[in-house]
């Protein structure tokens, strides 16, 4: 992401999506009611009212909406903003219905009466440059998954189940596990040229440094792709998970946000495990924490604020707005990794506090 231009003062921030987890970034801070201008096509009618619709045809124009809702399709990687339009060329008019697709290296113009920090935090760390993207693949006696790690979560590209025959059939098992290994070689060749930089192999097991031999004599330039080799006690997806819980993918993912997330939701749910009074849950208990203020940081999944009434979000607003004054930091935890499901249990907010409150 490319901040292009920033007039907090009046409202006004124009921003370039460059890469794909920008669109994340995007559908967490452009909220109802935000301006939202960019070029985009639109159809007009030539002629009167009373031509026939084929008479009609699709220009490109700059546009701007007021904002009724915002969508993101992570798998068909597609924004849009649907809303009002409040500006628009004098053959298109104003007052009718459009929807905005939001597309890399575009600007898209937001303008909003009232920016929050963790609005403007957001857009800041997307546009640092952190570590190239990160692939994970657990390998073990069960088979083998492949993921990419983004901003918001992680992507399986691959996956397969295996049966593995037992030491006494020691051929066939070792037959079985060279397929597997090449099944899984091959799934990391399919993968775009910027994930297949940095690997990390986890397992259960000893397998994992199996198939990292196997890559070192059969896959040399994959090998040197590999950063670390990871022990995980569960396989598949929840190895990942597991993984990210942990902090053993700390080193490699370096500044995506995910890792920040995770370490954020698990450091709530240790302090309440262990029934200390440096964390609370629930919006009137961390309100109740912020009137004092305790609070240090504020956790809030992104599902929360996008699914809440005008009402509570206004509530939640003046929370974070609050909370950042008294110079505690707002954290959007991402509803698409455990992290968040973890926090959604809780009621989508938490706070770990500066001091216990009883």
């Amino acid at each position: 992401m490319r901040i292009l231009r920033s007039d907090v003062k009046h409202g006004t921030v124009v921003v370039l999506p460059e890469v794909l987890d920008d669109f994340w970034v995007l559908y967490n801070v452009i909220k109802k009611g935000d301006r939202v201008y960019t070029n985009t096509s639109r159809e007009v009618r030539l002629g009167d009212r009373y031509d026939r619709p084929e008479k009609g045809k699709r220009i490109s124009v700059f546009l701007g909406i007021s904002a009724e809702s915002v969508t993101w399709d992570r798998y068909l990687n597609r924004l849009r903003v649907h809303g009002i339009i409040c500006e628009a060329p004098e053959d298109v008019g104003a007052g009718s219905h459009h929807t905005l697709n939001v597309t890399l290296n575009k600007p898209l113009t937001i303008v909003k009466d009232n920016w929050m920090k963790y609005e403007l935090d957001q857009l800041k760390k997307a546009t640092e440059t952190g570590a190239p993207p990160v692939s994970v693949i657990v390998v073990d006696d069960e088979g083998y998954c492949l993921a990419v790690l983004r901003g918001f979560g992680f992507d399986v590209k691959a996956e397969e189940t295996v049966s593995l025959p037992g030491k006494q059939s020691a051929d066939e098992r070792t037959k079985t596990l060279q397929e597997m290994f090449k099944s899984a070689a091959r799934a990391i060749e399919s993968l775009d040229s910027e994930f297949r930089q940095s690997i990390v192999v986890l397992g259960v097991g000893f397998i994992k440094n199996e198939f990292v031999r196997f890559l070192e004599n059969s896959k040399p330039e994959l090998r040197k792709a590999v950063v670390d080799v990871k022990s995980v006690n569960n396989s598949g997806k929840a190895g990942i998970d597991e993984a990210l819980r942990s902090g053993i993918l700390n080193k490699a993912l370096k500044n995506v946000r995910i890792a920040e997330e995770a370490e954020a939701v698990e450091k709530i749910l240790e302090r309440l495990g262990k029934e200390q009074a440096t964390a609370t849950y629930g919006l009137t208990e961390v309100v109740k924490a912020n009137n004092i203020g305790a609070v240090d940081q504020l956790l809030l999944t992104d599902r929360k604020l996008r699914e809440a009434s005008d009402e509570e979000r206004r509530v939640l607003e003046s929370l974070m707005r609050e909370v950042e004054d008294k110079r505690g930091k707002v954290v959007i935890i991402s509803t698409e990794h455990e992290a968040g499901t973890k926090l959604s249990s809780l009621g989508g907010i938490a706070a770990l506090l500066r001091f216990p409150i009883s």
